[in-house]
C-alpha cells in the first residue's frame, strides 16, 4: 500500500487530498506511477493532463521521472512552485 498525498490544483482536480493505494507490480518508477493514475479515472485524467508540469517528492525529497518509487512511504504530486 502506498500513501499519496495531492497538493493545490492537483488536489482540487483530483478532488481528494491523499489515498493509499495498492499498485501494480509494473508501477515501478515515478513516471509509471503517472502513468498509471491518469488510467484511473477523469479526474485524475485531468490532474495530470501535462505529466511534465508535475512535481513528485518520495518521503519528502524532490525525485526524478526516473526514479523508482520502491519503499516509498509517501509520495506527493503537486504543481510548480512559483515565489512572490
Amino acid at each position: 500500500m502506498t500513501r499519496l498525498v495531492y497538493f493545490a490544483w492537483v488536489r482540487e482536480r483530483i478532488g481528494k487530498s491523499e489515498e493509499d493505494l495498492d499498485l501494480p507490480a509494473s508501477v515501478e518508477t515515478v513516471g509509471d506511477l503517472l502513468a498509471h493514475l491518469r488510467t484511473l479515472g477523469e479526474e485524475y485524467e485531468a490532474a495530470l493532463e501535462f505529466p511534465d508540469a508535475i512535481r513528485v517528492a518520495i518521503n519528502q525529497e524532490h525525485a526524478e521521472r526516473h526514479e523508482r518509487i520502491a519503499g516509498a512511504r509517501e509520495i506527493g504530486l503537486f504543481p510548480p512552485m512559483t515565489g512572490g
